[in-house]
């Protein structure tokens, strides 16, 4: 049976626990648990992190801990009772952890492995806390450190900012908030800015000298040197190397290592240097032999410095190497640091390239305490320690120091009759009064113990020695007096026995005879002569000779004897225990001189501070023994001595030692009857103030004044435990009548000069001190009283500027600082006081820093939940008087204009969060009556409304994200806290007081604004938070966003009929709540929308107000990222069942169906618009969004900038052309005119015609990018008429250049053709705008299917490729999943007409294929019925699906949406007509081009033709006569009678064209290749007959072939459509289109080999690249058919115009491969699509070239068009504006044909004109000349849609003659007196110089119609109007100067014609 837990509440999980169990709750290890059950070993409750699942687990899985039970009960919380530090650590490391490894995650891995670091510190230290073996201090320090890594974690990861007290997390319901904003303001200020340590520590590590000549001992002395000032600033750290130049004693770390201690910031700077001088112990000179002397001398070596600068950059300087530079001038020894620090070393050596000193040095920072701690290791292996020269900035109380700092400065010496000068050796002693050598007292330096003498180094032969080094003297206090030093000089020998000849000395007393020490300073000693034996251990003998030149002994009169040898120190005396000043000694042995206690008195001001406060309890000792010896006669000298001693305790240098003066009083004070004295004094100074002239001496007095009360209260007690409280009452009269003197000076006004106006500024900034000494003796009220008294006399304020005012402030805030006013009973008294002064000086607005500190401090003793009668008093009082004035202050402040200093921004700053901190304390403390009170207390509805506005303006601004640091959550939650309980009480107000007729918009307005930018704080948002911290914010808060979002509607449902003054206002801030994730917030919260379109329906009868309102801010709101899909369902359901009823539901299901599409597509764009995702998917996002804003909106302003974000985005995908169009939907918006418009996005306020100006230039400049220069030509001419029309001929002229321009592109640069592919997105998981949905793609340059579909996969990672073409059925439509079915299309061009124009070159026709294409195509090959094993032709069906789209492409998007699809079924006989018309206009293109040497390379040719020849032989054709030609087929299919003559008759064709293919091929065959010719010839002629051909006129009667030239065509017009064979089916006929073929380049269209064929129908075949090798000729169409053409894309190009390379082996029988199966196979050349027979007929018409132009039924103007060429202008355009619907760019215009003549003998050719520059037609392919023996009707042109370069007008019948001519273009180019062109095959010469390839041939323009289906939509900027009249032809130079004849007459001048210059376009 399960029982609840009574003690087992709370426990760790330790083992984790699968919940594999009925009801198991699945744990892991380190969970914590909440138990609510037990029942025998189990446990029942709930994870922490997961409070909603409940369940059970096994007891012993789980280590229970100490808890207590807050609610006990359902809701019963627990919160163990352990260390909060520990509870803290433990949260904070669970969020830590998930966050960790998201650093791993995002690779932030430097943060990732310190935040490790820190983790595993916090665990060590974690484990410490909880053994709980730690002292206190060290409890202390670690939780220090613990806070410390806390918060360093939670900022890097940016979490918030803990609020601590004494390392304890602190519960702001606990404390008052002004402590909490200090609290935060504390932690954020340590955060921002580190404290700087005042004191700073350097750490020297001497490694070793490298150096190639030691090989002596060395001595290295470390010093810092301060350049500025040219003195050391240090002691020396001294350490020898043996000869190795490493330390001697390496085991002893102290004799190596240093710490430079106590540096204050002021020297850690570059004029601060670390100098090292280097003393080598050994010979006189460094390469004396080695036995020429054996005695040791110290001498100079080398010296290196180092700028402390250079280390305040980094971290530790391991192995740093300093330079050693070596003296060569010994005299200037002294001085070498100071030259090398000037860059003077030039006169130094250096003692080698690679020599050095190898030095470790480090900079730590704080005081030594805390070094020891940071740093044990360097002090537990040992460290000497380095002091600086002289006492610390601080002087601390207790220091010990005794040091006597001597420098051995320098020497004059005699040559004492040498030829040269000495070798000066000086040996110092330190001699004590018995005369005895004092031992070991002699310090070299740290780092080496003291010695008992000194030895200095020896300069070589020098009579003026300078030495300049330091020794400090440590010397003992007791063995001071009557000690002296000596110094005894010797000359050193350098000959061989070296020995030392002493030669004189100097000495010199370290005390005088009256207690004082040697001073400090320099001293020039006497140097006594004496000799070597002279015995010195006497020292009486000399010690009454006189010492000094400038200071003679006091009992040795006699005059020294005037001597030229002099010698120099230097003494400085750091002690706290001697003293060398007089007048201090005579104060301190004042009872031995008493008459001398007056002078003593006023001579102690003139005293150095330094030497009272080392004496400073015997100094006060000496005073009070004065007072209590002589009161009468001393008083008040003592007591300005006292006041001395006490201000200068003030100063920052001695202000350590008030301690000292404290336990002087609590300890050491005597004076029990002192209080007299000093009371009597004190009021005879304050009576005075008032009348003295001079004040300085009485402020003097006031400053003391707390200490003087200290020691008056001191000696009372004293006097009262002496006597037992004896005369109590006198004294009390004595502080009152003080006190009244007090008030009296205080009450009065300066009046002239400020002086007394100071003195009442200097009381009253230390009156405060005093409180504390006077609650010793009297009572709390007592005391508030007498201050309240004092405070109140000061006179009443005139103006607040007085500087006085300002101190009376800063008295009142210490005031409350006090401990008095903690006392409720004297808070009481003192408030009102307080709040006088408040009020005075916030409404002056001044002092504001020192107003907000007092009111922090008033509130910061109001604990939140002290509900005690005092508390609410003093909240009445302060309500009363302070409320309005701080918010007006708060108002202020926020207002002003921000300081811009750093400093004063955070002073500002401060002052602000300080004010709103008390403002919110005080709305905290107020409950219901005092809420009630207050809005009582407004007399008139005026002032209501006015508080209430300026409330709520106060409450926004507490909401803004700037008021506090980011990451104070703390705070921001308990001011909404507030906030909301304030707004809850005030709205109530607001209904009673201004609804119905006092209805005010303004505070209504003042209030919903409020309550949204409240629910819409980021800090609000709980859905952000970690689990931990949502649940720790819902416990204490709840989640006020909903409390406010009731109130919200509560309010609004009280509004009535006033609801429409905030329709459509308020939607968009009503809409902005209900995007917030908080399911109950929106169900609130939406129903408001219903009820605005009701009230909006009944005021104007609809609702577009509110649609639009709606639309407008959603778009920008959820742009922002606001918004989800649930918020879109929850939308369209509440309202849709809120309308139900509604008369007017059916438009407002209209508009809710709007917004939750439109809801669709905006969340679908801010999806894709993420960083990771892929530009093809924002593109198409984009595209989805602009078009509904368009159509489904009308929204202009959204439509325009959404047209802007997606040109963006494709000038980031560099997709130029898509980018033009884009852009060209905006310039289609704008007219020619002269409108201003505003400024816009990134346009300025300008024009619309300047606007569009700047539109057209950017498009064509894209379209030029793109390669799309047709389409830019056409905005040339636009933007060129407009210049026209406003005689911009500057301009005119650039955009015809420009035009130009790109003319030349088209004829010089290679475009590459796009692949087509079409996309299928199946499932439910793709975004709106794709879903269930199929497009048609336009890959990028050279990307093939495989890499196309790739690329889809990458950007779509979760599909699944689907791998047959077949449409999905509903349950891949419906599937969760995502669905990508991806083939390739091919493009079907909508005007046939450029394609099958002859004469127009590739370069051309390349752009017509691949633009403006609405139709695509793919084709699917089946077999239907039995499939014939032996003929596979026979059930070979192919199903062909044509796709529609919106858009024809390329235009704004690189794929659009298919519209329709058709569907239709070609039978075999079909496909094989059209595999044969194919391959036959394949043939045709390749020999044209060889024939007019457009061919470099007749490679192409011959495999096209062996492929034909050899299948035809191996029975590739043959199969086609097996399978229709039969009896059979035909009586079973009698309706295909049409067709299979159209396949006989393409049969016959493809053998006439092979016939003059061979004739070509014969004539250009190379010789090597001469046998494959006759073999292809020969294998002809079993061609021929295997199809029963024997003579081609009798075929040509019942087949006849029209050839416009009079080559043989067959019309291709002649097959019906077609009937299904059972008759009841129609399959609609289509156009025979390009059959796809698995080779692009097959050299075969029929193989031979069927199982082949089939093979490939069915199956996969690879895509094999090109089979022929040739070089590109000049006429090539383009590079993209080489890349870019996929398996399912018509490759138009034929093979000689795509730069093919050799034929490889892996396709040598590719020609093989002509049947193909559907998706992996490309469609070739071979398969050109015919036009539809109604283009066919109109193509016919026109081409038939040998009928004259006088048809009856043409115009005029057609009739002229038709016989003469008008003059071709670039203006062709400029007419009127298409009617056309704007929206796409339509395809070019196409270049008309050229009219053709006919000669009398009906032999037809093209009238070409002659290779001028720029001629229209230079470069077309000129005909096959016809045969002048035989004629034939005129046939069909080419009609190939996707023919490159198909220029051929026919080809001739295979006559032997006709296969040697040329062109009679190419005739009349090389022969001016040739025959008339046309005039028959023998003018042709012999000349084979091939066309010339450079004339260019620019297109000209005329609309684009599509006339198969519904109109194309066309943009203004790109349609070329259509008229009545055909447009203009472009001219022909030659002909049209030679003259044209009229109505079909040619011109018969047979006569030369001049070949004319090259012109450019502009001339034309």
């Amino acid at each position: 049976m399960w029982i609840p837990t009574e003690h087992e509440k709370y426990g760790v999980v330790i083992a984790s626990f699968r919940g594999t169990v009925p009801y198991g709750l699945s744990l892991e290890i380190g969970d914590t648990v909440q138990i609510l059950e037990k029942c025998d070993g189990w446990y029942r409750g709930f994870a922490l992190k997961n409070p909603n699942i409940k369940g059970i687990f096994p007891s012993s899985y789980v280590h229970l801990k100490n808890a207590c039970v807050k609610n006990k009960g359902q809701f019963e919380m627990v919160i163990p009772t352990e260390d909060s530090v520990i509870t803290e650590m433990t949260s904070t490391l669970r969020d830590w952890g998930a966050m960790w490894k998201q650093l791993y995650v995002r690779n932030e891995g430097d943060l990732f492995h310190r935040l490790w670091h820190i983790m595993n510190e916090i665990l060590d230290l974690r484990r410490q806390v909880l053994v709980g073996h730690l002292t206190h201090d060290r409890m202390k320090d670690v939780k220090r450190h613990i806070t410390a890594r806390l918060d360093w974690g939670n900022e890097q990861l940016g979490l918030d900012l803990v609020p601590r007290k004494e390392y304890a997390m602190v519960d702001p319901e606990d404390i008052s908030i002004t402590e909490l904003y200090r609290l935060m303001e504390h932690r954020h200020r340590k955060k921002d800015t580190p404290v700087q340590a005042s004191s700073h520590h350097l750490f020297v590590q001497m490694k070793s000298l490298m150096c190639s000549n030691l090989g002596e001992e060395l001595e290295v002395i470390f010093s810092l040197f301060d350049s500025k000032e040219n003195r050391p600033i240090s002691e020396r750290f001294f350490l020898r190397l043996n000869r190795n130049g490493l330390p001697k004693a390496p085991d002893k770390p102290e004799r190596h290592c240093s710490l430079f201690v106590d540096l204050g910031s002021s020297e850690l700077r570059k004029d601060i240097y670390i100098t090292v001088h280097i003393i080598r112990i050994g010979r006189m000179g460094a390469g004396e032999k080695k036995n020429a002397c054996s005695v040791q001398y110290r001498r100079p070596f080398g010296c290196a410095v180092l700028s402390i600068a250079d280390l305040l950059t980094g971290e530790t300087k391991d192995d740093l190497i300093l330079k050693v530079y070596m003296c060569n001038t010994e005299s200037e020894w002294y001085q070498i640091h100071e030259n090398i620090i000037k860059k003077l070393n030039a006169r130094y050596n250096l003692t080698g390239s690679n020599a050095g000193l190898a030095v470790s040095l480090q900079l730590l920072h704080g005081d030594i305490e805390q070094i020891r701690r940071e740093y044990s290791s360097v002090f537990s292996h040992g460290v000497s320690i380095t002091r600086k020269l002289g006492f610390s900035n601080i002087i601390m109380p207790g220091e010990m120091r005794n040091d006597l700092y001597i420098t051995i400065e320098r020497g004059e010496f005699e040559k004492g009759g040498k030829s040269v000068a000495r070798n000066v050796e000086v040996t110092m002693f330190i001699v004590e009064s018995s005369g005895q050598t004092l031992k070991d007292f002699i310090s070299f330096g740290s780092g080496e113990p003291p010695a008992s003498e000194y030895h200095s180094f020896v300069l070589y032969h020098n009579n003026s020695p300078r030495w300049s080094e330091l020794l400090k003297l440590p010397i003992p206090v007791d063995k001071f007096r009557g000690a002296h030093i000596r110094f005894e000089f010797r000359h050193c020998s350098t000959k061989e026995k070296g020995e030392k000849k002493l030669f004189g000395f100097s000495f010199v007393p370290l005390m005088q005879e009256d207690g004082r020490t040697l001073p400090d300073g320099t001293h020039e000693l006497i140097v006594h002569k004496c000799e070597e034996n002279t015995n010195l251990q006497d020292t009486t003998r000399y010690l009454k000779l006189p010492f000094s030149k400038g200071i003679l002994l006091g009992n040795n009169n006699q005059a020294v004897k005037a001597t030229k040898e002099s010698f120099w120190i230097t003494s400085f005396l750091c002690s706290t225990k001697l003293t060398q000043n007089g007048d201090m000694l005579d104060l301190l042995k004042w009872r031995t001189h008493p008459d001398k206690i007056t002078g003593c008195l006023s001579k102690l001001k003139e005293i150095d501070g330094s030497e009272i406060v080392k004496f400073l309890q015997d100094t006060l000792d000496t005073l009070f023994g004065i007072l209590d010896e002589n009161s009468q006669k001393y008083g008040s000298k003592v007591f300005d001595s006292l006041v001395h001693i006490i201000n200068l305790l003030q100063d920052s240098k001695f202000h350590h030692f008030k301690p000292v003066m404290d336990t002087y009083i609590e300890s050491h004070f005597a004076g029990a009857l002192a209080y007299r004295d000093l009371i009597k004094v004190l009021k005879w100074y304050v009576d005075r103030i008032t009348e003295a002239e001079r004040q300085e001496h009485i402020q003097e007095v006031l400053k003391a004044q707390e200490y003087i009360f200290k020691y008056i209260v001191q000696s009372r007690r004293l006097f009262s435990l002496a006597t037992g409280g004896q005369n109590e009452e006198e004294f009390r009269c004595c502080i009152q009548e003080l006190l009244m003197s007090v008030r009296f000076f205080l009450s009065q006004e300066s009046k002239g000069s400020g002086a007394l106006s100071q003195s009442q500024a200097v009381f009253l900034s230390s009156f405060p001190a005093v409180y504390s000494e006077l609650l010793k003796l009297f009572d709390v009220r007592e005391v508030a009283n007498l201050v309240q008294d004092t405070l109140g006399s000061l006179p009443t304020i005139v103006h607040v500027d007085d500087a006085l005012q300002a101190v009376k402030l800063q008295c009142i805030g210490k005031t409350v600082e006090s401990q008095l006013y903690t006392n409720p009973d004297s808070r009481y008294i003192l408030l009102p006081v307080v709040l006088h002064h408040l009020h005075m000086h916030l409404q002056e607005q001044k002092d504001l820093i020192m107003c907000a500190r007092i009111l922090s401090n008033v509130f910061c003793l109001i604990k939140k939940n002290s509900s005690e009668k005092s508390v609410l008093e003093e909240i009445d009082v302060i309500v009363a008087s302070l409320l309005d004035i701080l918010l007006r202050t708060i108002l202020e402040i926020t207002s002003r204009p921000q300081p811009s200093g750093s400093t004063m921004r955070l002073q500002f700053q401060d002052v602000t969060g300080e004010f709103v901190a008390c403002l919110l304390s005080l709305l905290r403390q107020m409950t219901d009556r005092h809420y009630q009170q207050l809005l009582d207390s407004f007399n008139t509805k005026e002032e209501l409304r006015d508080f209430l506005l300026q409330i709520f303006t106060v409450f926004r601004i507490l909401i803004r994200p700037e008021m506090f640091p980011k990451d104070w959550t703390v705070m921001r939650l308990v001011a909404n806290n507030v906030i909301i309980t304030t707004v809850l009480y005030l709205s109530d107000a607001l209904r009673k007081n201004f609804l119905n007729e006092n209805f005010d918009y303004k505070i209504w307005d003042s209030y919903f604004y409020l309550a949204v930018i409240f629910i819409n704080q980021l800090c609000l948002q709980l859905e952000m938070f970690t689990p931990s911290k949502k649940k720790k914010v819902l416990e204490k808060y709840g989640d006020m966003r909903v409390t406010m979002g009731c109130e919200i509607f509560s309010m609004w449902q009280n509004l009535g009929e006033h609801k429409l003054h905030f329709i459509p206002a308020l939607i968009g801030p009503f809409l902005e709540v209900t995007l917030i994730p908080q399911p109950d917030l929106r169900n609130v919260m939406i129903p408001i929308f219903h009820d605005m379109m009701d009230w909006e329906q009944r005021r104007s009868g609809n609702f577009k107000q509110v649609e639009a309102k709606l639309i407008d801010k959603l778009d920008s709101l959820m742009s922002e990222g606001k918004g989800d899909e649930t918020y879109r369902e929850l939308f369209n359901s509440i309202l849709l069942k809120k309308i139900e009823r509604e008369t007017w539901r059916e438009s407002g299901v209209s508009l809710i169906a709007t917004v939750t599409r439109l809801m669709e597509r905006l969340l679908d764009y801010r999806d894709c618009m993420k960083m990771g995702e892929v530009d093809g998917k924002k593109i198409g996002c984009t595209v989805s969004l602009l078009n509904f804003y368009k159509t489904e909106l009308n929204k202009e302003e959204m439509y325009i900038r959404y047209i802007h974000k997606l040109y963006d985005l494709h000038l980031k995908a560099q997709n130029f052309t898509e980018a033009a169009y884009t852009l060209l939907l905006y310039d289609e918006l704008l007219e020619w005119s002269d409108r201003p418009l505003r400024e816009f996005l990134t346009y300025p306020m300008q024009t619309e015609w300047q606007r569009k100006e700047h539109l057209h230039l950017a498009i064509i400049q894209n379209f030029d990018r793109g390669k799309c220069w047709e389409n830019g030509i056409i905005l040339c001419r636009k933007i060129a008429e407009q210049y026209e029309s406003y005689y911009d001929y500057r301009n005119l002229s650039k955009m015809r250049m420009m035009e130009a321009s790109l003319y030349d592109k088209i004829m010089d640069q290679q475009r590459l053709e796009p692949e087509f592919f079409r996309v299928g997105f199946y499932g439910k998981k793709f975004p709106f705008f794709l879903r269930n949905k199929e497009f048609v793609c336009r890959g990028h340059d050279y990307e093939r299917l495989e890499a196309f579909q790739q690329r889809m996969l990458n950007e779509f990672p979760h599909a699944i490729a689907m791998q047959h073409a077949n449409q999905p059925d509903e349950t891949i439509f419906q599937a969760e999943a995502q669905y990508l079915q991806i083939y390739a299309v091919t493009p079907i061009p909508e005007s046939q007409e450029v394609l099958q124009r002859e004469g127009v070159p590739d370069n051309i026709k390349s752009f017509y294929k691949v633009n403006h294409i609405w139709k695509f195509r793919y084709d699917r090959p089946f077999h239907k019925g039995t499939k014939d094993k032996e003929n596979e032709f026979k059930s070979l069906w192919v199903e062909r699906t044509s796709l529609y789209l919106v858009q024809s492409l390329p235009g704004i998007s690189r794929w659009f949406e298919v519209e329709k699809r058709e569907v239709v079924e070609m039978s075999p006989l079909e496909n094989a007509i059209e595999v044969l018309e194919n391959k036959n206009q394949q043939l045709k293109t390749l020999i044209s081009q060889c024939q007019t040497r457009q061919m470099q390379n007749i490679n192409p040719l011959t495999m096209c033709l062996n492929g034909v020849i050899d299948a035809a032989v191996n029975g590739g054709v043959s199969r086609y006569q097996e399978a229709f030609f039969v009896k059979e087929y035909i009586l079973s299919h009698p309706e295909d009678g049409e067709k299979i003559a159209r396949l006989r008759e393409l049969m016959l064709e493809q053998a006439q064209i092979l016939e003059f293919g061979l004739a070509v091929h014969e004539k250009f065959v190379p010789q090597d290749m001469r046998p494959l010719h006759k073999k292809l010839v020969d294998q002809f002629f079993v061609m021929k007959s295997s199809l029963g051909i024997q003579e081609f006129s009798a075929c040509i009667q019942a087949s006849p072939v029209h050839f416009p030239n009079g080559s043989p065509r067959v019309c291709r017009n002649s097959a019906p459509a077609s009937m299904s064979p059972d008759g009841t089916r129609v399959i609609p006929r289509r156009s025979p289109l390009s059959y796809p073929a698995v080779n692009r380049y097959s050299s075969s269209s029929l193989s031979s080999q069927a199982s082949a064929e089939v093979s490939n129908i069915t199956g996969q075949s690879e895509s094999s690249d090109e089979v022929f090798n040739m070089q590109p000729s000049p006429s090539t169409s383009s590079l993209s058919s080489t890349h870019s053409a996929s398996p399912n894309v018509t490759s138009s190009a034929p093979s000689s115009a795509r730069a093919s390379p050799l034929l490889s082996d892996k396709h040598k029988h590719s020609r093989e491969n002509s049947c193909l199966s559907p998706r992996e196979r490309p469609c070739s050349a071979i398969y050109p699509t015919p036009v539809e027979p109604s283009q066919r007929l109109l193509f016919n018409h026109i081409g038939d070239g040998a009928l004259p132009r006088s048809d009856p039924n043409l115009s005029a103007p057609e009739k002229a068009v038709n016989s003469t060429p008008s003059s071709w202008s670039l203006d062709s355009g400029k007419e009127a504006k298409s009617t056309a619907g704007g929206g796409k760019l339509p395809s070019p215009p196409v270049p008309p044909r050229p009219a053709q003549t006919a000669s009398p003998a009906r032999h037809t050719s093209s009238v070409s004109p002659s290779p001028a520059g720029r001629s229209p037609l230079k470069g077309s392919v000129q005909s096959f000349t016809p045969s002048p023996v035989e004629y034939h009707s005129p046939g069909l042109i080419s009609n190939s849609p996707v023919l490159s370069g198909s220029y051929s007008s026919g080809i001739s019948s295979l006559s032997r003659c006709s296969t040697s001519e040329t062109s009679g273009f190419e005739n009349q180019v090389n022969e001016p007196s040739a025959a008339p062109l046309g005039s028959g095959p023998g003018y042709g010469g012999g000349s084979e110089e091939p066309v010339r390839k450079e004339s260019k041939t620019p297109p000209p323009y005329s609309v684009y119609e599509r006339t198969l289906r519904r109109p194309v939509p066309l943009p203004h900027s790109l349609s070329i109007p259509v008229t009545a009249e055909p447009p203009a032809l472009p001219p022909k130079p030659l002909a049209a100067r030679s003259g044209h004849l009229e109505n079909g007459t040619r011109r018969t001048d047979p006569g030369p014609r001049p070949r004319p210059l090259p012109r450019k376009v502009s001339q034309l």
